[in-house]
């Protein structure tokens, strides 16, 4: 067995790689490599990251490099089949699920919440529309359920005491309570448990096969362990409402196909394919960044500064500002649209470009910087643009 300081940084540069459209020449494998190789490695190095699976996606042409090791305990190689936890970027597709559940006529975005779920009338949610919980801007939902907050039972009865500290649409506090919540009526509008509904309307239809709320035993063995930035072993527990916020386990693949269905490059029903899309409306400017249905939205020049700022721990951790974008503005292609995902002992980034048609994922089994996941994201994506834009 190679010792742990090789395998994190053995690459496998035989990409796995599946046309879907015909569009512009693909970039030859060997130069795609070069590009993500002399991104990713130097950052490996850095924070001590057992393992990585990058996926970019041009013009509908999948290109997925592995790096490292599944878990530094077996020296199992990470590979196209490795399941990393994404954590937030789990948002995203609550936010898929519920623009499916607004077309449908299950639930409308301007709901006040207390009319989708009775338990909370009378309440502050009598003031707090559905598409506040989906901005962030329901009024300072923290980021965390408080320590006593042990299940979905006593999820409730905090929604039932929690007070605002500003009117909804006024401030932007990032919150995993407020998309919790959203899930949760989605779900019951579709009269059924929200991992089962994720399963039927989102992930199938999808063709997600190696995407999970819960990883079935017989796929356990390809679960990478994660570790957390002082580099213990950790995977997720799971507490109340996970599922909706930060659940989801996949693959590159998996999610390289999710940003194509973004930028609108799969086959799909229509009503999914108008629902994913509609998740890039824009509802609040908060300072660069445009708010949407939980994606984050930039314009296509933005520079990394900017970029940056708009992940930044003041975007995260602090009240921002909101501006209504009143009506909304609808979706864009000249765009970046990004997430970033965190768990304890995973990280994950995603970005894509949906005039270019290109997009790009980071998995990682380590917690590493937000920040030095977005520049790596931003060189890569800049330089391949740089050699499409060349043919």
């Amino acid at each position: 067995m190679r010792s742990t300081t090789l395998a994190v940084f053995a690459v496998s540069l035989a990409a796995y790689i599946t046309s879907q459209t015909g569009g512009a020449a693909a970039l030859q494998n060997d130069d795609v490599a070069a590009v993500v190789t002399q991104a990713v490695l130097p950052v490996m190095k850095q924070y001590g990251i057992p393992g990585m699976a990058v996926g970019v996606t041009v013009d509908g042409r999948h290109y997925v490099f592995d790096y490292g090791v599944a878990s530094k305990a077996t020296g199992k190689h990470v590979d196209d089949s490795t399941l990393f936890e994404i954590g937030s970027i789990t948002k995203t597709f609550t936010a898929s699920l519920v623009s499916y559940a607004q077309l449908t006529g299950k639930l409308s975005l301007s709901d006040e919440v207390s009319a989708d779920l009775p338990s909370l009338r009378g309440t502050s949610f009598d003031e707090v529309r559905l598409v506040n919980l989906g901005t962030h801007t329901a009024g300072g939902l923290p980021l965390q359920f408080p320590d006593d907050v042990q299940n979905d039972d006593d999820a409730i009865k905090y929604y039932q005491r929690w007070k605002p500290s500003h009117s909804a649409g006024t401030y932007r506090l990032y919150s995993n309570p407020s998309i919790m919540l959203l899930g949760l009526i989605a779900a019951k509008t579709m009269d059924s448990g929200f991992a089962t509904v994720m399963q039927r309307e989102v992930f199938t239809p999808l063709g997600l096969r190696s995407t999970f709320l819960e990883v079935p035993g017989d796929h356990l063995s390809r679960y990478a362990q994660g570790y957390t930035s002082a580099g213990k072993p950790r995977r997720m527990s799971p507490g109340p409402l996970a599922a909706e916020a930060y659940g989801i386990r996949t693959t590159a693949p998996d999610m390289l196909r999710f940003i194509d269905a973004n930028m609108n490059l799969v086959h799909l029903d229509d009503t999914l394919r108008r629902a994913i899309i509609n998740t890039h409306t824009g509802y609040y400017r908060i300072g660069v960044m445009t708010q949407d249905l939980i994606w984050e939205q930039y314009p296509y020049s933005i520079p990394l500064s900017d970029l940056l700022q708009g992940n930044s721990e003041q975007m995260i951790f602090e009240e921002n500002q909101a501006v209504k974008i009143d009506p909304p503005s609808r979706p864009e292609s000249d765009v970046v649209i990004n997430k970033t995902g965190s768990t304890s002992g995973f990280a994950a980034y995603v970005a894509f470009i949906p005039r270019r048609r290109t997009g790009i994922v980071l998995l990682a089994n380590k917690a590493y910087p937000i920040a030095a996941r977005v520049t790596a994201a931003y060189r890569i994506l800049t330089r391949l643009n740089e050699k499409t834009s060349k043919q």
